[in-house]
């Protein structure tokens, strides 16, 4: 077993200005997505030009953190926006919600697919390979800032946690919804797929991932469990991820026709 080292959540002090480790892994996500997405504008069915990558990536950003933080508030900080709506602002405080920067930045993909006249699906299967760097990132960024523990546990691998043996689940989460759904989708999307499909397995994948790692997950302290003493609100949010990746990958695949009219986009 591993004793947690306590980490000093800020990674460079410069004069008055703190940058803090979480930060910089939001910085390493949009770095990694901008890289990728480049490469990825290069194929000949890209609903994108490399040089629109730039406003790709800022939209995308914009979904992110106003998602995350504002779905985060919705989904877990309920009460406390209720008595305090200014809290919603205060986003050094820690919060951000993955679901909600889902919708976020699938909010934002409308809107910049009217602007440049590309698909919707179109652009989501673009953009689904370029997102799991960011969330392993974000995963050892939870780690560091030694939140979002596991259960106890006595595996050798476990890390005490204030004399408490505990599952990392921050790194199994990094390693499921980064390296495993990074490795998976970008072998995937090599090929030009039928539209949705990138999408969908993006969905399934990470949906199933995020249900399954909440098992050994503590809950959130001021939600708990919803339901059976074991059911938490990482996973009623991911059931409409599996369910819609289900959905989606039987669409891209049984109706071809069809997916191709929900999702083209103008080819360059």
């Amino acid at each position: 077993m591993i004793e947690f080292a306590h980490f000093d959540p800020v990674a460079i002090r410069l004069g008055p200005l703190a940058v803090r480790w979480y930060g910089l892994m939001y910085l390493v996500g949009f770095a990694a997505a901008w890289w990728l997405g480049r490469r990825r504008a290069q194929r000949p069915w890209s609903p994108v030009r490399p040089e629109q990558i730039d406003d790709l990536i800022f939209y995308g950003a914009l979904g992110v953190i106003l998602g995350g933080r504002i779905g985060y508030m919705l989904f877990y900080g309920r009460d406390q926006l209720l008595e305090d709506p200014l809290s919603l602002f205060r986003i050094w405080e820690g919060g951000m919600s993955f679901h909600g920067g889902l919708l976020g930045v699938l909010a934002a993909m409308l809107l910049y697919g009217r602007s440049i006249g590309a698909g919707f699906f179109a652009l989501t299967d673009f953009i689904a390979p370029l997102v799991p760097i960011g969330l392993g990132a974000g995963r050892l960024g939870n780690f560091i800032n030694g939140e979002l523990w596991g259960k106890p546990t006595q595996l050798p691998w476990a890390v005490i946690v204030d004399g408490v043996p505990r599952h990392p689940s921050q790194l199994y989460e990094a390693l499921l919804e980064g390296l495993l759904l990074f490795t998976v989708l970008w072998l995937f999307s090599r090929r030009q797929r039928p539209p949705m499909a990138v999408s969908g397995l993006f969905l399934l994948v990470y949906g199933s991932a995020r249900f399954s790692v909440e098992f050994l997950r503590l809950p959130d302290v001021q939600i708990g469990y919803l339901a059976w003493g074991w059911f938490t609100m990482g996973q009623l949010l991911s059931l409409p991820m599996i369910a819609g990746g289900l959905l989606l990958l039987a669409l891209a695949w049984r109706r071809p026709s069809a997916a191709q009219a929900a999702g083209s986009g103008p080819s360059r």
